[in-house]
């Protein structure tokens, strides 16, 4: 080859992450139970709202995940870390497929009136709260699946198509069921539509799990040579010392706290655009769409060149986006803010997501997930709790514009804390040494 062949430069592979065969598994497997998860998470949030009237009755379902899947988080990526991740994965699908059978069971027969009507939000919030459990243990272990399907050099591609699947789930489940719930006759007659929702939600769950069985083992790469006290501090002590991956964390879990305008899309639809079922549908999935877009883009054009100043500027526009949203009153107007919240959105989750990657040491994991988990996993559900809340105390447009304020506040606190490493680019970002004493040797 010429030295002018040389001096081209090398093509990029936009496929690179998805040319390994259990990276695409993982991907199915995500998009399948994003699906699902998207999926309920809508079906719920409007038949709790349609069998209660109570703004903190939506924000209770975020609540009722959040508690547990916070509570024991470090515990499950301690668990992660130590045990084979594949079975642990089929263990939690098939809990969660069990909770959207009992859903199923309660919306079917409550037609009948076989269920008692003051039973049914609670039992609906038991389940919810055991989704929250297998949560706990769910991230820890997709986190180190996801490290270990693909070389670190193609982490960046892997987290673009990884969250592009996420976005893309995202847009369909709540997609199709608007159109389940507001043509119930057209799919199945006799049924209402959230049962025939929660029918597809495990049909979607049965796939993931397939998928899951698909995998290779994955054994653990942490042996335990202290109690697990000890080993959980570890976890802690590793990602408070790390100041862009605090920094990272902080940033997301407080913009999302106070951002949390998707628990109440079923309140804007109802009494202030007027809309129903099929466009509070359209609603749900334009953050979406704005974020697999962008994500699509993203995969050309990566956002790593200036990982932390791109950060900033993204979640800077997630908050303009949230007030914007909350002083619309056109409907075209508000899929738009909805649009650019998830465009904006989608930027930060490669970033952190790649920072978090390339950060963390394969012995820690899943415990460095679970910490993760506790900043970033359960913000979307005590946010939504918090703006249940907020909505009953302030109003729902006041509460909304004060969420998007206070996005904005943390952006401007976190750039004057962490100034220095907005200079820096995707290279300059390492991972610490690893501590062999941890790695099992083969």
């Amino acid at each position: 080859m010429t030295e002018e062949g040389d001096s081209k430069p090398q093509k990029v592979d936009s496929f690179a992450a998805l040319r390994y065969k259990d990276f695409r598994s993982y991907v199915g497997m995500r998009f399948c139970f994003t699906f699902a998860y998207s999926m309920q998470t809508f079906v719920l949030g409007y038949y709790i709202w349609h069998i209660t009237q109570s703004k903190m009755a939506l924000g209770g379902i975020g609540l009722c995940e959040a508690i547990p899947a916070v509570c024991i988080a470090l515990y499950g990526g301690y668990i992660a870390d130590k045990s084979e991740k594949r079975k642990m994965l089929m263990l939690i699908f098939g809990s969660v497929i069990v909770t959207a059978t009992v859903i199923f069971t309660v919306t079917l027969k409550n037609n009948h009136g076989i269920v008692n009507p003051a039973f049914v939000v609670p039992i609906v919030y038991s389940m919810i709260f055991v989704n929250g459990i297998a949560r706990a243990f769910y991230g820890p272990a997709t986190f180190t699946i996801y490290a270990q399907s693909i070389p670190k050099e193609v982490y960046p591609n892997g987290s673009t198509w990884s969250s592009s699947s996420w976005q893309a789930a995202s847009i369909l489940g709540p997609a199709v069921a608007g159109l389940i719930i507001a043509y119930p006759g057209k799919f199945i007659n006799g049924v209402n539509g959230v049962t025939q929702s929660f029918g597809l939600i495990i049909i979607m769950l049965l796939i993931s799990f397939v998928l899951v069985a698909s995998l290779r083992k994955y054994p653990p790469v942490f042996v335990p040579k202290e109690n697990i006290w000890k080993s959980l501090s570890e976890g802690i002590h590793f990602v408070f010392n790390n100041k862009m991956m605090i920094g990272a964390m902080s940033l997301d879990l407080f913009s999302v706290f106070f951002g949390g305008v998707v628990a109440l899309l079923p309140v804007f639809a109802d009494e202030i655009l007027k809309v129903g079922a099929e466009r509070l549908g359209i609603m749900r999935v334009m953050e979406s769409v704005g974020a697999i877009l962008t994500m699509l883009v993203m995969t050309r054009f990566s956002p790593m060149g200036k990982p932390w100043r791109n950060l900033l500027v993204a979640v800077t526009g997630f908050g303009v986006s949230i007030i914007c949203f909350a002083l619309s009153r056109n409907f075209y107007l508000s899929i738009f803010c909805l649009f650019t919240y998830g465009a904006f959105d989608s930027v930060s989750v490669i970033i952190r997501g790649t920072i978090m990657q390339l950060l963390t040491p394969d012995h820690m994991r899943g415990r460095v997930s679970a910490v993760n988990q506790m900043f970033i996993g359960s913000s979307n559900e005590i946010g939504a709790f918090e703006s249940g809340m907020a909505a009953q105390l302030l109003g729902t447009i006041p509460s909304v514009i004060f969420g998007g304020s206070m996005t904005m506040l943390i952006v401007g606190i976190t750039y004057l804390k962490t100034k220095k490493l907005i200079p820096l680019s995707l290279g300059q970002i390492q991972p610490p040494e690893v501590s062999e004493e941890e790695i099992i040797t083969q």
